[in-house]
C-alpha cells in the first residue's frame, strides 16, 4: 500500500507546465506627490497658454498697425502721460544716484588710486548702468501698472467691448499709442536722468570730497565713448517696449473684476522687473562682448 501511494505520488507524463512569475505591481505613489504633480502640471498648461494668447495678442496688434487714422492722433497724448509725466520721479531717482556714487567712489578710491577717477565711476556708471535699470525699474512701477489697471478697468467694466462695438479696433486705440509712446518716451526720459545724476555727482564730488572740478573733468572725459550713450538709450528704449506691451497684454486679458485688476497690476510691475533684468543682460552680453 505505502509502494502505491509513493508511485501514485509521482507526476504522470503528460504536457508540459511552463511556470509564469506573478505579474509585477507598481507600488503606490506617496500621498504628497499626487499634489505636487497637479500644481506642476497645472502651473505648465497655464503657462503655455499663456503664451498662446501672447502669440495672438501680437498678431493682432501687428494687424492693427495700418489704422493709422485711429491710433495717429492718440500718440502725442500718451507721449505726454507716459514720458513727461514720468519725468520728476525719473530725475528724483538719479540725483540722489549720483550723490551716492561720487560718496562711495571716494570711500573706496581714498589713498588706492588718483581722485580724478571718481568722475570716471560716476559717469560710465550712470550713463551705462544705473541711469537706464533704476529708471526703468521705476517705470515699470509707474507706467506699467499705470496702463495695467486703466486697460483692465476698461475690461471688466465692458468699455472695450463697446469700442468693439464702435467699430474700433482696441489694438489700435489702445495698445499701438501707448506702445510707441513709451518706446520713443523711454529714451528721452533717460537722457534727462544721465545728465541729472552726472550733475549731482559733480556737485558732490566738488563740494563734500577733496576732488576738484578739474579733476572731476579730467575723471570724466578719461574713458569716455560717444557709444556709451547709445548704450543706455538702446537699453531704455527696450525697457520702454516691454514695459508697455507687458501692462497692455495683462491689462485686457484682466478678468474677475476689482480682484483681477489688482492681480494684473501685481503681475506687470513684476514681469516688467524681470525683464527688465533679463534685457540688460542681454544687451550687455550683446553689444559689450569684445570679438
Amino acid at each position: 500500500m505505502l509502494a502505491a501511494v509513493r508511485f501514485s505520488d509521482r507526476p504522470t507524463a503528460g504536457p508540459s507546465v511552463r511556470l509564469v512569475p506573478p505579474p509585477y505591481r507598481l507600488t503606490a505613489f506617496p500621498p504628497y506627490l499626487g499634489p505636487v504633480l497637479a500644481v506642476i502640471g497645472r502651473q505648465a498648461v497655464g503657462t503655455v497658454a499663456g503664451f498662446g494668447l501672447l502669440g495672438h495678442f501680437l498678431a493682432d496688434t501687428v494687424r492693427a498697425v495700418p489704422d493709422l487714422r485711429t491710433w495717429g492722433r492718440m500718440v502725442v497724448q500718451q507721449m505726454r502721460r507716459l514720458g513727461v509725466d514720468s519725468l520728476p520721479i525719473a530725475l528724483f531717482i538719479s540725483a540722489f544716484t549720483g550723490i551716492v556714487l561720487a560718496l562711495l567712489a571716494s570711500y573706496v578710491f581714498t589713498g588706492a588710486v588718483p581722485m580724478y577717477l571718481v568722475g570716471t565711476l560716476v559717469g560710465k556708471t550712470i550713463i551705462m548702468e544705473l541711469g537706464p535699470v533704476l529708471t526703468g525699474l521705476a517705470l515699470a512701477g509707474r507706467v506699467g501698472a499705470n496702463i495695467a489697471a486703466e486697460l483692465g478697468t476698461m475690461r471688466v467694466t465692458e468699455q472695450v467691448d463697446a469700442l468693439e462695438t464702435l467699430a474700433y479696433n482696441p489694438h489700435a486705440y489702445l495698445v499701438i499709442p501707448r506702445v510707441l509712446a513709451g518706446t520713443v518716451m523711454f529714451p528721452v526720459i533717460v537722457a534727462f536722468a544721465m545728465a541729472m545724476g552726472l550733475f549731482t555727482g559733480w556737485l558732490s564730488a566738488t563740494t563734500l570730497l577733496p576732488v576738484t572740478n578739474a579733476e572731476f573733468m579730467r575723471g570724466l572725459r578719461l574713458f569716455y565713448d560717444p557709444f556709451d550713450i547709445q548704450f543706455g538709450l538702446i537699453k531704455s528704449a527696450s525697457f520702454g517696449f516691454v514695459i508697455t506691451l507687458i501692462g497692455c497684454f495683462l491689462g485686457l486679458a484682466t478678468r474677475g473684476g476689482a480682484e483681477g485688476v489688482g492681480s494684473a497690476t501685481t503681475r506687470t510691475v513684476v514681469y516688467s522687473a524681470e525683464m527688465i533684468l533679463v534685457l540688460d543682460a542681454f544687451w550687455a552680453v550683446t553689444l559689450l562682448r569684445h570679438p
